[in-house]
């Protein structure tokens, strides 16, 4: 009769601090991953993408001065109060000169 021999651990068994430890120092220093895509025919240029990949902590991004998802709506509440009260502000000046002009037109009207 034979006994069964040790099982094989796991994919990635004791790995996970040594991925905790990477993926902690990409957030913090950040990485950059850059790359062109060019498609010719002929010596002739159809086409060009530029990616680039930036990945880092919130905190590291804010202090390379990346910082867009404040100011879009879409992610930000702040930034959608912000876009909320500048339109709120254009509406009251167009409502205000639309006032002023009435009396005006009014008085067209009279004479």
């Amino acid at each position: 009769m034979s006994t069964p021999g040790r099982m094989p651990e796991p994919y990635g068994q004791g790995g996970g601090s040594n991925l905790a430890d990477i993926l902690e120092r990409v957030l913090d220093k950040g990485i950059v991953i850059a790359g062109d895509i060019r498609i010719n025919l002929l010596d002739i240029e159809l086409l060009t993408i530029k990616l680039r990949l930036i990945v880092a902590s919130v905190d590291k991004a804010k202090e390379m001065g990346i910082d867009w998802w404040e100011d879009d709506p879409a992610l930000s509440t702040r930034a959608r109060r912000d876009e909320l009260t500048r339109e709120n502000a254009e509406l009251r000046e167009r409502l205000e000169r639309l006032e002023q002009l009435e009396p005006a037109r009014a008085e067209e009207e009279r004479s």
